[in-house]
């Protein structure tokens, strides 16, 4: 009977786990203190060694030759009948293993509960439980498992498995203060790869170095997945793994569609994109995978461009790389790769992906080159003394055209006043303020008084909040009325008409003097007897208030003859 290589050889020992020594060393020294903990949680992405840790504790803690004195160290023997049935999952008294994604309820949790009750087959050996996919369990499961988590009967150990944390922690986050937590990392491809060799070494098989780097790739951190995807390039047929072999199994992208990819965008050929892109779609290429792909090509691209290693990178992909690292910078990587990010989570929801690709490539294939600031503004101030154009430095690339610049600003390279001699800056001018009329400056008299109180007359802005321009003449005189009259007030507007001034000319253009009319003391009219209130007196009165507060509404009423309806 065939067994499958992730079977065939899972670790049966807590130093066959490969990268995981942070988990690993810590609980084969419990075990040899004899500090075992009652539970423990046990976290990180599928096929990183999870539940294959979990059944080595339960190998070691079971092993039939810890009496007689083997294992001292908290490893298990892996050869005597206990490690072995554990290890291949068969059934064992002591060691349960539980699946929380079909045995996920409140009735599943209390009979685990009432079955942990039960004390070990003999007096040195532990109960152990391993509950794989953990999250799945809903939070009245995990509320029934509080207690017995808390205080477990004497022997007996909990272990969860899962790789989404974060729903415990919403679904029962005083669990985890129970639970000793361990976080499993993410296999590299290096790692990947010298474990791939060393399978494919026992099993008397031979494979290229292009093809093992390119099932590492493929794996994504995950060994499980790796010897699982090695299973499926074996099925083919006998003889020597290669790249074309692993290729065709897993459907990968051949690396010189990156490349010619690559070569399109550096050579401006955008039309050359939509063919390219059609025949990978009737070829049966999953876009998306190929759109990760061309990322990982552009970040090894970078990194070699950056003087960096790329080491998940074949041998002929690195050398055709590097023969092409004068025809695209590291400015306009870096563009591409930061595009790619923001594409990516809206591509895999659309409906439209050939299209999104296309967009994207073509955006690639025409993308200005980039160019230093600094030579910019050198060619810039260069021109301005009519001198010759400096030539680029020799490490920038060549340039098709000049960056454009926004419409709504100009570079003024002439030398500011103060600055040292020799010293050349760039200039902006922001578009001209709005010509100065009255309506405006009622609707931007907030925006004066703001520009005051930055300015650090704030004083003078207290004064002015119940002001109102009521005129303005054609030479840009600006006439302001104070209400109510307060000659204290009309003093301070009086004295500060200056920066009254550069205030509003920083919003308008066109203002050439500000006056305050003069406060007009009105004197008190004897008491009249108190008439009474009808509708249309309340509506005269309140037609007269909105007048005085806005002089355009006022204008408004008289020129079309408006009625107060409420």
């Amino acid at each position: 009977m065939y067994i499958s290589l992730a079977r065939k050889y899972r670790p049966k020992t807590f130093a066959d786990v490969a990268v995981q020594s942070h988990v690993s060393n810590t609980l084969k020294g419990a075990i040899a203190r004899g500090r075992v903990a009652h539970g423990y949680l046990m976290c990180g992405p599928r096929g990183v060694g999870k539940t294959t840790l979990a059944r080595v504790l339960a190998m070691a803690l079971n092993c039939e030759r810890r009496s007689e004195g083997a294992g001292k160290d908290g490893e298990p023997c892996g050869e005597c009948l206990s490690c072995t049935r554990i290890w291949s999952g068969s059934a064992s008294l002591d060691v349960v293993e539980i699946d929380a994604a079909s045995n996920r309820g409140v009735d599943d949790a209390r009979d685990l509960r009432e079955r942990a009750m039960y004390s070990p087959s003999s007096d040195d050996r532990y109960k152990v439980y391993i509950v794989d996919e953990a999250h799945m369990l809903t939070r009245e499961a995990w509320n029934a498992l509080l207690k017995i988590l808390e205080e477990p009967p004497p022997r007996v150990v909990f272990v969860f498995a899962t790789t989404e944390p974060q729903k415990i922690a919403q679904a029962a986050a005083p669990v985890l203060s129970r639970l000793q937590r361990f976080d499993f990392k993410r296999i590299g491809a290096a790692d990947v790869r010298m474990r791939l060799a060393a399978v494919l070494l026992a099993e008397k098989l031979d494979a290229d170095d292009d093809a093992l780097t390119m099932l590492s790739r493929a794996a994504d951190g995950s060994m499980r997945d790796a010897l699982s995807l090695t299973d499926q390039v074996l099925a083919q047929g006998d003889g020597r793994i290669t790249a074309e072999r692993v290729r065709d199994a897993l459907g990968l992208v051949a690396e010189d569609e990156y490349i010619g990819m690559l070569d399109i965008i550096a050579d401006r050929r955008a039309g050359d994109v939509f063919t390219n892109v059609a025949r990978l779609a009737d070829a049966g290429v999953d876009l998306g995978s190929f759109i990760s792909g061309l990322a990982d090509m552009i970040r090894a691209a970078l990194a070699l461009q950056l003087g960096g290693t790329a080491p998940d990178l074949s041998t002929h992909a690195r050398r055709l790389l590097q023969e092409r690292q004068t025809r695209l910078n590291a400015g306009d990587l870096l563009r591409m790769l930061t595009a790619i990010g923001e594409l990516e989570p809206r591509f895999r929801r659309s409906a439209q992906q050939q299209l999104l690709l296309e967009t994207l490539l073509v955006r690639f294939a025409l993308l200005d080159r980039t160019v230093s600031l600094e030579a910019v503004l050198q060619g810039i101030t260069a021109g301005s003394h009519g001198a010759a154009q400096p030539s680029a430095p020799a490490a920038l690339p060549p340039v098709d055209r000049a960056p454009e610049l926004p419409s709504s600003s100009f570079i003024d390279a002439s030398r500011a006043v103060g600055d040292p001699p020799g010293v050349e800056i760039a200039k902006v001018q922001a578009s001209p303020p709005t010509p100065i009329e009255l309506n405006n400056v009622v609707e931007r008299w907030g925006d004066v008084l703001s520009q005051l109180t930055t300015s650090g007359r704030s004083m003078l802005a207290t004064a002015l909040e119940r002001s109102l321009p009521v005129a303005v003449s054609r030479q840009g005189l600006v006439t302001i009325e104070l209400d109510p009259p307060n000659e204290f007030n009309e003093k301070a507007v009086a004295a500060g008409s200056r920066e009254i001034l550069a205030a509003i000319s920083t919003i308008f253009s066109g203002a050439t003097r500000v006056v305050v009319k003069a406060a007009v003391k009105v004197r008190p009219e004897p008491i009249a007897a108190p008439k009474r209130l009808t509708e249309e007196a309340v509506k005269v009165e309140r037609l007269a208030g909105l007048r005085k507060r806005d002089p355009t509404l006022s204008a408004a009423i008289d020129a079309l003859d408006l009625e107060l309806l409420d």
